[in-house]
């Protein structure tokens, strides 16, 4: 099969480059704005094609991609109302009306679980007052019904995304990990009402190459959506096992009601984004449905907090 791959350059799409290079035969077509960025290597076998270009410039593109039997939608803008809904909306739109509906067996599309509530519906909040990246990851989900081609649209979403090392670049999150001994020294003493999921970019990718190999007989009870996720953790439960990881003792924990930090937060009239407020009092960032590569019988790389601080190196000597 031919697949075209948007978002190379990124944690996941570097994870998701190297599984599908070296686990399939496809023939492989990444657009990247900067090949000097990319850290796999595309020269591991034949039939990897590096294609430098703008996603904001899709429709030079329209001969290959009428040639294309899979689309991987990864690419994302992060900030900037304009060059958000830029990329994150119009280009993903333009690319998908773009393929050729007799060619085209299934498009894999990267959303953002920050979109969902805890029963897996949109959260309107997340379209109302979300961050530039998650209001317009928002509005593009709700314009692919409208689409020719949606029966044949696989989203994910990702949760809270951990990955990186010499051959890969680190998440938001992992740049942050080398940090976290020295941080964990003043959050051991406190507790929290809250819960979250991650993933690791390594299990996403295998997921991605599952679904390019089998998506097109995908059980119909996912419908089509994949929130990408391990089990979930509390806050609570997160802090015992990382100070576990690390030999740090926990010897009491003081209680850091929501409360009386809003108390805090009128009283000292701190500046909080209407998006980062809701956050702050909505807390339990689960999901009721999830996928991971258990879900298909296949290995995890990270499917829990200690191997994901194993796996990250992170110093707990």
């Amino acid at each position: 099969m031919r697949i075209f791959i948007t978002g190379g350059s990124g944690c996941i799409g570097h994870y998701i480059a190297d599984s599908l290079i070296k686990n399939t035969n496809h023939e492989l077509f990444f657009l990247v704005r900067n090949p000097s960025k990319l850290k796999f290597d595309y020269n591991y076998r034949e039939g990897v094609n590096i294609i430098q270009g703008d996603l904001a410039q899709i429709l030079d593109y329209t001969d290959l991609l009428k040639t294309i039997n899979i689309a991987i939608l990864a690419a994302t803008c992060w900030g900037g109302e304009t060059e958000s809904y830029q990329i994150n909306v119009e280009s993903n739109l333009n690319l998908i009306k773009t393929l050729n509906p007799a060619i085209c067996e299934q498009i894999i599309y990267f959303s953002t679980a920050s979109i969902l509530d805890q029963k897996n519906q949109l959260l309107p909040q997340a379209g109302e007052i979300g961050t530039d990246y998650i209001r317009t990851k928002y509005q593009c989900f709700t314009q692919l019904s409208t689409l020719e081609l949606y029966d044949k649209i696989i989203t994910v979403y990702p949760t809270l995304v951990f990955g990186g090392n010499d051959n890969n670049p680190y998440s938001h999150l992992s740049s942050g990990l080398k940090d976290l001994p020295k941080l964990m020294n003043l959050i051991r003493w406190f507790q929290a009402d809250g819960s979250f999921h991650f993933i690791h970019g390594y299990d996403i990718a295998t997921v991605i190459t599952y679904l390019v190999e089998n998506g097109n007989n995908l059980d119909k009870k996912f419908e089509q959506k994949l929130v990408l996720a391990n089990q979930p953790l509390t806050v609570n439960e997160a802090i015992k096992q990382i100070c576990n990881y690390l030999h740090k003792k926990i010897y009491f924990q003081i209680p850091l009601a929501i409360w009386l930090a809003n108390i805090f937060i009128k009283l000292f009239n701190i500046q909080m984004a209407e998006w980062d407020y809701f956050c702050f009092n909505y807390r339990h960032f689960t999901y009721g449905k999830f996928v991971n590569p258990n879900t298909f019988n296949l290995e995890s790389y990270a499917p829990n907090l200690s191997k994901l601080l194993e796996v990250s190196k992170v110093d707990n000597n």
